[in-house]
């Protein structure tokens, strides 16, 4: 047992054993938090968007060291033309809006995808942001964005036959460093808004022993108290990483 009792005040906090270390967000229910308030789906993109200042601010304030988001995945390019690119349109502006003030609270900015296709603006931003910020340590924020989890692995393999890779030195670690997240923890906490209970081709190497946390909370209302009761969720779970529990 963890000890948690079911009911947690609201000033409670996560010890940092009870933290987890790389929290992954899939962040979904853009579109319905739009169509609920009879709004075109690119105001709650941009809301999304929006609301990843608080959920970095909170998670800052809870002491988690990386963030990974699902900004935009391999499988949106079959969206209708004007919904994707009214989505570069609004990364383009947050990242090129918000990278000073992200650098100057500590974070750092990484790109997590492929650069294939991206138009040369939103790619371009992206490379100042992740280039400005490199060296930042208070929070690594992972931006997912064209990122797929087959499309990485692939990726993966790519790269290790073009290093050359005898067949006999491929390991579970060494594939670990050639995916686009390499040299990170794998995440402790994958969360989902909008009540859905799939992975959606998110992180699906790194997520092999990650705990999961679904709300039905659509992502421009998913905020710091949301984020907290996934925290508490996950402090009362007891990991085992495939073996068994010697004692409670």
């Amino acid at each position: 047992m963890t000890g948690l009792p079911d009911y947690l005040p609201d000033d409670w906090k996560p010890t940092p054993e009870q933290l987890p270390r790389h929290v992954a967000i899939i962040m979904d229910g853009n579109g319905r938090w739009a169509n609920a308030r009879g709004l075109p789906r690119l105001y709650g993109h941009r809301a999304g968007v929006d609301n990843v200042r608080a959920v970095l601010e909170a998670s800052v304030e809870f002491g988690i060291q990386y963030l990974t988001i699902y900004a935009f995945s391999t499988e949106n390019w079959t969206r209708p033309t004007d919904e994707v690119n009214g989505l570069f349109q609004i990364m383009g502006e947050v990242i090129k809006s918000e990278t000073e003030d992200l650098h100057r609270n500590g974070v750092c900015v990484r790109h997590v995808g492929r650069t294939t296709g991206l138009p040369e603006g939103l790619l371009v931003a992206i490379q100042q942001a992740t280039a400005l910020t490199k060296d930042n340590t208070r929070i690594i924020l992972n931006v997912a964005f064209n990122y797929g989890g087959r499309a990485e692995l692939v990726d993966a393999v790519r790269r290790m036959i073009a290093d050359r890779i005898p067949a006999e030195q491929v390991t579970e670690a060494l594939i670990s460093q050639y995916l686009y997240t390499g040299g990170q923890p794998d995440p402790d906490l994958i969360i989902r808004t909008a009540g859905e209970m799939r992975l959606s081709n998110f992180l699906i190497w790194q997520a092999a022993y990650a705990e999961y946390y679904s709300t039905s909370t659509y992502w421009p209302d998913f905020g710091r108290d949301e984020l907290r009761r996934a925290l508490a969720a996950y402090a009362r779970r007891q990991r085992k990483f495939g073996s068994v529990l010697t004692s409670c």
